[in-house]
C-alpha cells in the first residue's frame, strides 16, 4: 500500500497570511437546524460554511500571471495539469538560519549529501525546518530562502515547480521579488507555507501531488500537497 504524506498546512479563520493579504474567516453560512426548520434550537451544526480568502492562502501554488505583468493571461486554470503531478525529491537546508539566502552551492550539496539528481520536470522541495521553529511566531515571516541565481539555477534544470515551508520563495525584501520574476521568466512555479518536509529528507524521489483549484483567471490557488511513496 501507497505512503502518503500531508505537506498541507490547516486552513483557519486568523491563520497567518502574507503581509496585506486578505485574512482567513470561515464561519457557519447555514446550519442543519435552518434546514429541517427547527426554530430555537440550543445547538446550531454546520450544513454549509462561508469561507473568505485570497488565492495565496496556506499551502499553494502560485500561477505564472502572479509572477510579473509579462506573464498576463497565464493564469491558474491555463497551466498544464502535468505540472503539478510530478516525480519530487527533497533537500535538506536545515542548516540555514532566519532570513538567510539559498545559493547554488547549498543545493549543489544537499543534492550530494543524498545523492540526488534533479530531472526534467521534477518538483524539487527544500526542507529548512523553518516552519517547525516559527509558524505563528514574530519569526515565521524572516524564514530562509532562495537567491536569484539559485532560482534561475534551478530553472536551467527544467523543472516544473519547487516548494519551501516559508511564506515566501526568496528572503522577504532581499530577493524575493527576483525570484517570482524569474519564475514567471523561465516557465516554472512554486509552492509556499509546505510542512512535514523533514518526513522527505533521505527517503529518495517519491511522486509529488499539488493540484490547485480550477479557478477562472487565478493568480494562485490553495493545493492539498501530498508526497506518494509506492
Amino acid at each position: 500500500m501507497a505512503e502518503i504524506i500531508d505537506l498541507s498546512q490547516e486552513i483557519y479563520s486568523g491563520m497567518p497570511v502574507f503581509k496585506k493579504l486578505p485574512q482567513v474567516s470561515i464561519s457557519m453560512y447555514v446550519s442543519h437546524e435552518e434546514w429541517m426548520g427547527i426554530e430555537n434550537s440550543e445547538k446550531q451544526t454546520p450544513s454549509v460554511n462561508l469561507l473568505e480568502m485570497g488565492e495565496h492562502t496556506g499551502t499553494h501554488v502560485d500561477a505564472l500571471n502572479h509572477m510579473s505583468i509579462e506573464q498576463e493571461g497565464q493564469s491558474i486554470d491555463t497551466m498544464p495539469l502535468s505540472m503539478f503531478y510530478t516525480r519530487g525529491i527533497c533537500l535538506d537546508l536545515s542548516a540555514k538560519g532566519k532570513q538567510e539566502l539559498i545559493e547554488i552551492k547549498d543545493l549543489e550539496a544537499a543534492l550530494k549529501e543524498y545523492n540526488l539528481i534533479i530531472e526534467k520536470g521534477d518538483t524539487v522541495l527544500i526542507y529548512t525546518d523553518h516552519y517547525r521553529k516559527y509558524f505563528d511566531s514574530e519569526d515565521w515571516p524572516k524564514g530562509p530562502g532562495l537567491s536569484a541565481e539559485a532560482t534561475k539555477w534551478l530553472g536551467d534544470q527544467k523543472i516544473a515547480a519547487f516548494g519551501v515551508e516559508t511564506m515566501a520563495p526568496g528572503v522577504s525584501g532581499v530577493s524575493n521579488r527576483e525570484v517570482h520574476r524569474l519564475c514567471g521568466a523561465m516557465g516554472f512555479t512554486h509552492y509556499e507555507n509546505m510542512i512535514n518536509l523533514h518526513l522527505l529528507v533521505g527517503r529518495g524521489s517519491f511522486k509529488f501531488i499539488g493540484l490547485p483549484l480550477k479557478i477562472r483567471g487565478g493568480t494562485g490557488s490553495p493545493v492539498r500537497a501530498v508526497a506518494v511513496f509506492d
